[in-house]
């Protein structure tokens, strides 16, 4: 018991070496440091909760001064807000500019485009009447503007010339409908606000077709990763000029605007239960200055939702008349979701057969909630479930 005794008190004397007061000393040196870091904490977690009342009081007191608001809760105010900031930052960062691939057809309301517009286009206008071919010379454009979110224009111009119907046929049909005879486009010149064009174009043409052409130029913004943005257009009616000889002509540029190139009848059906929409293309009506077997007439149907293209299909390819008869109908799987906030665009391309790359935008309609006249057969499909319903439609271009 004795060793025992004695090594117990030994290895007290090794771990213990400091007397009393250092050992007191140090337990109250160590109890001082834990309250601090309590008091630190108990400070800190005061700060928190007074923060996150101060925000919430904030918010309510916005809505409580609104003299329109009555019986708000903090509920409905959070799911309000953040409802409204994911449909904004759902349509800026969703990749609509992939829409590109239609030949700027889903070219969402020009609307959206109306910038300032600035600048002029000088041009010449020729008709040779010996040959019988009208020239169309691109000279070069002034002043142009840039896009809000650009810093340089790459500009090139497009150029279209349009036949329309004569007055005694106009008041007949009670439409005024145009046919792009031809379109063309110019090189684009890379970062130049007055660019230098010097491109000619030329086309056969008879001498009595003069007073109902009309020659579009379109001054466009190149972009080499979305669709082309629209600058200004001038449009020159050749009823009114004398071209015989070469005519230069200087003109300011102006807003675009769209011509009606035909009609489509379209049918519009919804079935709630199996979550698909039927879209039935029936007739075309177009006017068109080719013989009938150098071209072929086909749509494209495509669902759009948040500008970000879903679904697309597309008809058989028929042989254009004044009235193309279709008779197809396309089906589109859409939750009740996607329904409420999709588009369907119809666009109409005509193409040459065996010959590459001849496909041209022809026409286009978009339908879908919110889309002025086209609403009402929105409004009617979702009101006639499970019932086709048609009509007739404008084409524009």
């Amino acid at each position: 018991m004795t060793v025992f005794t004695s090594l117990e008190l030994s290895l007290w004397d090794v771990r213990m070496p400091f007397s009393d007061e250092v050992k007191y000393s140090i337990l109250g040196i160590s109890i001082g440091l834990f309250l601090l870091s309590l008091c630190i904490l108990m400070w800190q977690l005061h700060r928190y909760c007074s923060q996150a009342n101060s925000r919430t009081n904030g918010k309510l007191l916005q809505w409580e001064y609104c003299p329109n608001c009555t019986e708000i809760t903090i509920a409905d105010f959070y799911l309000f807000d953040h409802t409204d900031e994911v449909n904004r930052l759902s349509r800026c960062l969703s990749p609509g500019s992939s829409l590109s691939d239609l030949d700027s057809a889903v070219e969402q309301d020009e609307d959206e485009e109306e910038e300032q517009v600035q600048g002029s286009l000088r041009f010449s206008l020729f008709y040779d009447q010996v040959q019988s071919r009208l020239v169309v010379t691109v000279l070069e454009a002034k002043n142009l503007a840039v896009r809000g979110f650009s810093r340089s224009v790459d500009p090139f111009v497009r150029v279209r010339v349009l036949w329309g119907e004569s007055e005694e046929e106009e008041k007949v049909s009670s439409l005024q409908l145009y046919c792009v005879l031809h379109e063309w486009q110019t090189r684009f010149v890379k970062d130049s606000h007055s660019p230098l064009f010097g491109d000619q174009f030329s086309c056969t043409l008879a001498e009595e077709d003069i007073p109902k052409i009309i020659v579009r130029l379109e001054v466009r913004d190149f972009d080499k990763f979305s669709r082309h943005g629209i600058l200004g257009e001038v449009r020159a009616n050749l009823e009114n000029l004398r071209i015989s000889y070469p005519l230069e002509m200087l003109e300011d540029l102006q807003k675009p605007k769209k011509d009606k190139v035909g009609e489509v009848l379209l049918s519009l059906k919804y079935m709630p239960t199996s979550q698909r929409i039927e879209v039935g293309v029936l007739k075309i009506r177009s006017l068109s200055q080719l013989s009938k077997g150098e071209k072929v007439l086909y749509a494209r149907i495509s669902v759009v939702c948040n500008q970000c293209k879903l679904h697309a299909q597309r008809t058989s390819q028929k042989t254009p008349w004044e009235v193309t008869v279709f008779n197809e109908v396309m089906t589109f799987i859409l939750p009740d979701s996607q329904i409420k906030e999709c588009m369907i665009t119809v666009t109409v391309y005509e193409m040459q057969p065996g010959r590459k790359s001849s496909k041209r935008l022809t026409g286009q309609i978009m339908l879908g909630k919110g889309k002025n006249i086209e609403d009402e057969h929105w409004t009617l499909m979702m009101r006639s479930l499970r019932q086709p319903i048609a009509k007739w439609h404008s084409l524009y271009i």
